[in-house]
């Protein structure tokens, strides 16, 4: 049973969420002191996290970045009324696997998590991919390579995963972008580009600098010899 914690102040809202979800198979956690939100997430250990963005105390930024620094693994969805393209841009490049604006239909957003929880979870198993001796653990979200590893947020995996399987052959900006979120919805150029280069420099604490190949105009790709 996936565990999902609720980080919502509006109590209604909360309670009918976490009813919602016990009734349809999850175990919920809800959070309702807003001023020690990471100590409840570490005591927990939530599979998922639904989060809004206007808390008390600490916004839902604030919380998706310190979750980050710690847990790469944890899937989060943000749930929340702001619907600004910044809001989302935001959210996606902390590291947020989804944003989804309310009011929201409760199947819909059943229907998404259960999509994440499997491509989280269940798709990536333990494999292990390799490209000339550096290793990419789909279960740890790590890239090694000759004694040293790196962690990986989600999007930085999926951007890995989507260049190993196509070693040797030129991979789209909007292949990558189709393959990081599976919704054009979330396809933001902008978002792309601040994780490849982020993701550029995690490469360079493995001396891969020049490991990600950019093809101008037409996209990215990673050489096997």
């Amino acid at each position: 049973m996936y565990r999902i914690m609720v980080i919502e102040d509006h109590e209604k809202i909360r309670n009918e969420l976490c009813d919602f979800l016990n009734k349809n198979g999850y175990e919920c956690i809800s959070v309702n002191d807003f001023e020690h939100v990471m100590e409840a997430i570490q005591k927990h250990n939530p599979d998922l996290i639904l989060l809004d963005l206007n808390l008390p105390v600490y916004d839902g930024h604030y919380i998706c970045r310190e979750v980050r620094k710690s847990n790469q693994n944890v899937a989060i969805i943000v749930v929340t009324s702001r619907d600004s393209d910044m809001d989302e841009l935001i959210s996606m490049n902390l590291g947020a696997d989804d944003f989804i604006t309310k009011p929201y239909n409760l199947q819909i957003l059943l229907a998404r998590i259960a999509r994440i929880l499997h491509r989280t979870y269940e798709s990536g198993g333990s494999n292990i991919l390799s490209i000339n001796d550096i290793l990419l653990d789909i279960g740890k979200s790590t890239v090694t390579y000759q004694n040293k590893s790196i962690d990986l947020t989600k999007n930085e995996l999926r951007i890995m995963h989507c260049l190993f399987q196509n070693k040797n052959k030129i991979v789209s900006r909007e292949e990558l972008m189709k393959h990081m979120w599976d919704c054009e919805i979330f396809v933001d150029d902008n978002t792309l580009t601040v994780n490849i280069n982020r993701l550029r420099k995690k490469l360079e604490y493995l001396r891969l600098d020049d490991m990600i190949q950019t093809k101008r105009g037409m996209g990215y790709m990673i050489y096997e010899d």
